[in-house]
């Protein structure tokens, strides 16, 4: 990851000023992992060569970057690197690209993006040659399915078979950091419609939580209850390689009858089951039932 570290840095000090400029308020903004992260673990300071850091905390809680409507400015003026010159989208809402995805840490953990920010290893941000700045994307690992949503704010990488560097936290929930390296599939989002689809999950969560009796239990979705074990089976597997969350299938007595319960879960938080719904929405895998289990 050197060189791509190399190439970023010469990228900050030929376009300097002008990408600052041009980045909007400019102000720092602040890492959605300010909640998650262990107050007393050591400070990060930046390192000559790239890496993690020597403090490896549990990312798994560390919320995706949430999709949001930007009223400034977008950086997508072209820039010429190394002799190659770049052309960025004036529009990523639509962008979707297949490739190979890197990540970069402790080196540049407190700098300044190429949109002016900065830039925090355990935020779920990411850098793109092309993408105006900023950009939300849902970055895939086609490799076990695992999926996150980052902030585009940075440019790189310069190796031309990587489409998108990652940060640390973005690339260990993806599960590759420890890999260097992962082929995902890169979709632009339109924050306006995220944040309405967004809103109507949430609605539908509320209605759900709603008729859901208040305990103790964890939260679960539900898929359906089969007699048939095989067919629930072939759900289980199904729905298991698109999420990380466990799929499990357990039987239940009902008078004469065994059904066969596919649930997915416990699901970590509410937020996690609006996601997951939608997911599974989309995969016409039904409207799955929230309930609460011990």
């Amino acid at each position: 990851m050197t060189v791509a570290r190399l190439c970023r840095t010469c990228l900050l000090i030929v376009l300097g000023a002008s990408l600052v400029a041009c980045s909007g308020s400019g102000k720092r903004i602040e890492s959605p992992a300010a909640t998650a992260i262990d107050r007393n673990a050591p400070s990060i300071r930046p390192t000559l060569e790239d890496g993690a850091p020597s403090y490896l905390m549990d990312v798994s809680g560390i919320p995706d970057a949430v999709p949001t409507p930007h009223d400034g400015a977008y950086k997508a003026t072209p820039y010429t690197l190394m002799g190659v010159r770049y052309e960025p989208l004036q529009d990523g809402r639509n962008y979707r690209e297949e490739g190979i995805a890197s990540w970069y840490g402790t080196k540049f953990h407190g700098q300044l993006t190429a949109n002016g920010e900065v830039y925090d290893l355990y935020a779920m941000t990411a850098a793109h040659k092309t993408l105006p700045l900023p950009s939300y994307v849902k970055v895939t690992n086609l490799e076990n399915n695992r999926e996150v949503i980052v902030r585009v704010n940075d440019r790189g990488p310069f190796y031309s078979e990587r489409i998108i560097d990652l940060s640390y936290a973005a690339a260990q929930r993806l599960g590759f950091a420890d890999k260097g390296t992962a082929r995902v599939l890169v979709e632009g989002i339109d924050p306006v419609a995220w944040q309405q689809e967004n809103n109507r999950d949430r609605q539908l969560v509320d209605a759900a939580l709603d008729n859901v009796p208040a305990s103790n239990g964890e939260l679960y979705l539900q898929l359906g209850a089969f007699s048939n074990s095989q067919a629930a089976e072939q759900l289980r597997q199904r729905v298991q390689a698109m999420v990380s969350a466990s799929v499990s299938v357990s039987p239940v007595q009902l008078q004469r009858q065994t059904l066969h319960r596919v649930r997915v879960g416990p699901v970590a938080s509410e937020a996690e089951a609006v996601r997951l719904m939608d997911r599974l929405r989309l995969a016409d895998l039904g409207s799955p039932t929230l309930i609460r289990a011990n």
